[in-house]
């Protein structure tokens, strides 16, 4: 995998947000998002992110798509540190790093037809002439499922699905070669992820695309991915490739995440990780371990130190003392 090259580096990434200030304007309660994450995205690959709501992981999407002004860390995409330039520099590379929203409804102007809103990025970023521009839309709408005469409809005349199939015809409208897909079956029927889910691996062919694939459902996030990260409270717990993850899973918050996919195989009962004790607060966090205080494998040590992730063999990342022994 490392002989693999790299698209897209994140360095000692974090995003603070200062939820309360003192008299004199010193935050006094921070509430630390995504804390000090580093990772790499291979071209061609699929990448997944997967943890709890609130674990951080929308937060570094919206970072990658410069929605976000990282606190800290770095971000260095196709060999350019983007984090180093300036926001009138940066523009140019927004175009290849889109973003396919979880709502699909609300990302969709509601007054413009579908057909404008996926010509609108090609008209701005002037990548066709004017006369193109309506094959290209036809083109797009295809390559998702949709006919053309649809393009003359607005977003309330379709389905879910539909509306998401509009979405990533609007990100691929520019070409892109990172797209970043921040829970895009979340809000979708079990039938209709399927089909959309299908349709990303398709187009991932298709176009030469990368993904970073944020999800917080593990065989979503298994059918699609080739890699598979793991957060908890702003923190990356475990990397690896997504067979070793979900065959060999060492830390114990993702054993645990593991444990509580159901099962239709009745022959083979697998042992559920009940986790107790409370999760902690995002503002102001432990200094050790954040998963320390539900860990059925903690010591007294994990309140203090905190682990960095370390490869225990063959590019599998593991943040935990106690893995590998």
């Amino acid at each position: 995998m490392e002989n693999r090259e790299v698209l897209l580096e994140v360095q000692n990434l974090s995003k603070f947000f200062t939820v309360n200030t003192s008299f004199f304007g010193k935050p006094i309660d921070v509430l630390k998002a995504v804390d000090n994450v580093s990772f790499k995205i291979y071209k061609g690959e699929a990448f997944g992110l997967v943890g709890e709501s609130g674990c951080g992981k929308s937060t570094i999407g919206k970072m990658l798509v410069n929605l976000y002004t990282p606190t800290s860390g770095k971000i260095i995409y196709d060999g350019v540190e983007l984090t180093a330039l300036k926001q009138k520099e940066r523009r140019k590379y927004c175009r290849e790093i889109q973003l396919i929203f979880q709502d699909p409804y609300a990302s969709l102007n509601p007054k413009m037809t579908v057909g404008d809103i996926i010509a609108e990025p090609i008209i701005i970023n002037k990548l066709l002439p004017k006369n193109e521009v309506e094959k290209r839309v036809n083109y797009l709408l295809d390559c998702v499922g949709l006919a053309n005469h649809q393009r003359n409809r607005y977003p309330h005349e379709f389905s879910g699905g539909q509306r998401q199939r509009v979405g990533i015809a609007r990100a691929l409208a520019v070409n892109p070669k990172l797209i970043v897909c921040d829970e895009p079956v979340s809000a979708l029927d079990v039938s209709i992820q399927a089909q959309v889910l299908n349709l990303l691996d398709d187009l991932k062919d298709e176009f030469g695309l990368t993904y970073l694939f944020i999800a917080h459902g593990l065989n979503v996030v298994k059918h699609i991915s080739d890699r598979v990260g793991v957060m908890y409270l702003g923190k990356l717990m475990e990397i690896a490739e997504k067979n070793e993850l979900y065959n060999n899973p060492l830390n114990p918050y993702t054993q645990a995440l593991l444990s509580a996919i159901p099962s239709v195989d009745i022959t083979h009962k697998k042992e559920r990780i009940i986790l107790k004790g409370d999760v902690p607060t995002p503002i102001n966090p432990p200094d050790g371990c954040r998963f320390a205080s539900r860990c059925f494998r903690a010591e007294d040590k994990c309140s203090e130190h905190c682990p960095q992730l370390a490869d225990v063999g063959d590019g599998h990342l593991v943040a935990c003392d106690f893995c590998g022994k």
